[in-house]
């Protein structure tokens, strides 16, 4: 007979040694790192069935510290050191959702995500469509994703698309502390599966993060209106489609930067809404251009806005390639003038 573990609430742990956790209540500058650790540490007090699981997330607090102090302030039964083995990971996190907790789980490197990649497609994704509607899967996978950071392949991948092309995953990615810790939030209270991609190149990046949930993750943000280019992009490159929108205005062109948020599903309203404006679409993303979730934007905007276009929209991305040594990446990496190109490009500047 199976004995379900009771969920564990800060007061029944004996042995916690750090300070009882405590919510956010005021607005605090922190980096992308410490606002989705205050997003996990919310969502464990205000549901005692949201479990973590991962590869040492406990003492070391994980390979990027993400989840520091959690293991002391919640103990081992609600932060649980996985072994080196990410189908089981996710297979026990099925398990877990299946008995009604909300089990969040890490993967340490993006590129680690494949060995857990059957559990994902064929069972996470498809266990509320497979039962009617009669099980739910509100489970949430962390994934570190992308360059910048000097690493090889394996920990610089940028696998989104896999899982955009996956029906019945809910898939973000944030760009700045403020959606990193909304949005976390936002992803374990969500009654489905959601990957939940960290660009692990911004972690140490400061920002404003205020208690408040703010825009549902469902929809894109304009970070920089404009009227002559829509710049699309979300993660780490949002920071550098900013700057080359401020580059691009000493040139008399306005560009508006969106950060897309939502991979899937894309909130092509709002896309649409600033197309139909500027006339001039640009897509920038890390990963491959080969089936990227880029080349499917494009498509869908040049269906519903074909008559509203002015050019060919254009892609910027990383190259076709296994991703490249350290010393090389920042050639394979879209930066501030690949993407400045691209503007030239839509704007019939080349």
């Amino acid at each position: 007979m199976t004995t379900l573990m009771t969920p564990a609430t800060v007061s029944t742990v004996p042995g916690l040694t750090a300070p009882p956790p405590t919510p956010l209540s005021e607005t605090k500058t922190l980096t992308v790192a410490k606002a989705i650790n205050e997003g996990l540490r919310q969502a464990m007090l205000d549901d005692p069935k949201v479990v973590l699981l991962g590869e040492d997330i406990g003492a070391l607090g994980g390979v990027f510290r993400v989840t520091t102090d959690l293991l002391a302030q919640f103990g081992a039964r609600r932060v649980i050191d996985t072994p080196l083995a990410e189908s089981a990971i996710i297979g026990t996190a099925v398990g877990l959702a299946y008995r009604g907790y909300r089990p969040v789980c890490e993967i340490q490197f993006d590129g680690f995500i494949f060995p857990g990649f059957d559990q994902i497609v064929s069972q996470v994704a498809k266990f509320h469509y497979r039962t009617q509607g009669a099980v739910r899967m509100p489970i949430t996978i962390r994934v570190p994703f992308g360059g910048g950071i000097g690493a090889a392949e394996h920990h610089s991948e940028s696998p989104e698309a896999y899982f955009t092309h996956t029906s019945g995953l809910r898939v973000i990615a944030v760009s700045n502390a403020q959606d990193a810790y909304s949005l976390i939030r936002q992803a374990i209270a969500s009654d489905d599966p959601v990957l939940y991609f960290e660009p692990k190149r911004r972690y140490h990046v400061k920002g404003e993060v205020a208690p408040e949930l703010g825009a549902s993750m469902e929809r894109a943000v304009i970070v920089s209106p404009g009227t002559d280019v829509t710049l699309l992009s979300y993660g780490a490159l949002v920071s550098t489609a900013r700057d080359a929108a401020l580059a691009a205005a000493d040139e008399g062109i306005s560009i508006e930067v969106i950060d897309l948020r939502s991979l899937s599903p894309v909130d092509y309203a709002a896309v649409e809404a600033s197309v139909r404006k500027t006339g001039r679409l640009v897509v920038t993303h890390e990963a491959a251009a080969s089936g990227g979730l880029g080349g499917e934007i494009i498509a869908t905007i040049t269906e519903r806005c074909f008559s509203y276009l002015e050019s060919a929209p254009v892609r910027v991305t990383g190259f076709d390639v296994p991703y490249p040594p350290a010393k090389l990446e920042s050639h394979h990496l879209p930066d501030l003038d690949r993407i400045l190109d691209g503007v030239d490009r839509v704007m019939g500047r080349r």
